[in-house]
């Protein structure tokens, strides 16, 4: 399970970040929400009955607890996975709450149901539910492109939760959300054209069993021992794998696609321009990634680290005389992403160079799914 795998706490940061009540107020009132006649208004009035999809695995794990961490009002909790899962028990404010069989029929008196069980799952019971009238916000990339469906990150486009013709709301990608949190501050100010990166992503984006294959790996290349790898193409323990998802026909993975396609969509800009390079690198939690970004309008490094004030959710980390900047343990367990390394790139005009780090299971996932639920 995911809370059995190394976790390195950065020594100087806090154990958790929560987003503070008035920026969950500030995201609410920024979001501008009026909601016809018939959808789900808010879940201001009764604490609602929450499922969470996939309760068992990393991401629905750290959904428990981030519903619980933030104080999310929850009025009761229904945790859902496959028949194999039944019985299992999770705890939750003082409670252990039993694993139950999904159905069609699991949804019935659910207000909000949190789905991270893989598309397919989400395909087939996620229309299921938003038609026994919960809100679906869904982590997999099933409806993420679906034009009835907003895809969103609360510090960026809160105002798209309020149009859902299907009842549903999608989680963008991981490595997607964790390169908008910095991207996002620098378009407003300047006005983003197009974005060149490199991801680092850590094993636990591939789920326990990703863990498990580095952690064996490892263990069996200091004991001297033979291995054959599962999970990856290449042995990942004290290497790099330069592939994310299946290939296309164009050369690009999916994952690497998804920034693209992703990015156009949550800032609203059709003509954004997007080359990415996806890389598994032998690291337990949390992403990094390295961008090359042109605006339309002048940027330096000075002026990109103001633009960043204020903005929840991202921290500048960024002072190269003292070695500061942020690294992947600085942001495991934590809800904040951290920026740094910016500075003005010296081979295209208008252009900043920077680095960001987010834990991809929080903000990549699990909180982000719980923050778009803090705004209904």
């Amino acid at each position: 399970m995911m809370s059995n795998f190394p976790c390195f706490p950065a020594p100087n940061l806090p154990a958790k970040t929560i987003l503070p009540n008035d920026s969950v107020a500030s995201l609410r009132k920024a979001a501008k929400l009026s909601f016809p006649a018939g959808t789900w208004p808010t879940f201001n009035m009764n604490p609602p009955h929450v499922a969470i999809v996939g309760a068992t695995g990393a991401v629905g794990e750290e959904m428990r607890r981030c519903l619980e961490q933030r104080d999310f009002p929850v009025g009761k909790l229904t945790l859902l996975a496959s028949a194999r899962s039944v019985g299992k028990r999770f705890p939750f404010r003082g409670e252990d709450l039993a694993v139950q069989e999904l159905t069609h029929e699991s949804f019935a008196g659910v207000d909000l149901a949190l789905f991270s069980a893989g598309g397919s799952i989400s395909l087939e019971f996620g229309p299921s539910a938003a038609a026994a009238g919960a809100v679906v916000i869904d982590n997999s990339s099933a409806f993420r492109m679906d034009p009835d469906v907003p895809l969103v990150v609360p510090e960026i486009n809160p105002q798209a939760v309020k149009n859902r013709p299907r009842g549903i709301i999608a989680n963008p990608n991981c490595t997607t959300i964790i390169s908008l949190m910095a991207l996002a501050p620098l378009h407003e100010a300047f006005g983003l054209e197009a974005v060149i990166a490199s991801s680092y992503q850590a094993v636990s984006g591939s789920g326990a069993q990703g863990i498990l294959e580095l952690e064996e790996q490892v263990k069996a290349i200091t004991a001297g021992l033979p291995f054959t790898p599962k999970v990856y193409p290449r042995q990942i323990a004290f290497n790099v794998i330069p592939q994310v998802d299946a290939f296309l026909d164009n050369g690009y993975t999916k994952e690497e696609m998804k920034m693209l396609h992703e990015g156009r969509k949550i800032l609203g800009l059709p003509t954004l321009k997007v080359s990415c390079t996806c890389v598994r690198v032998p690291v337990y939690r949390s992403h990094s990634v390295s961008i090359t970004a042109r605006f339309a309008r002048p940027v330096d490094a000075d002026a990109a680290r103001a633009a960043y004030a204020g903005k929840p959710g991202i921290k500048v980390v960024d002072d190269p005389a003292t070695r500061l900047f942020p690294v992947p343990l600085d942001t495991t367990g934590q809800d904040t992403c951290l920026v740094g390394r910016i500075r003005r790139n010296i081979v295209l005009e208008n252009a900043l160079d920077l680095w960001v780090v987010g834990d991809q299971v929080r903000k990549g996932a699990a909180l982000n799914a719980v923050q778009i639920a803090e705004i209904l």
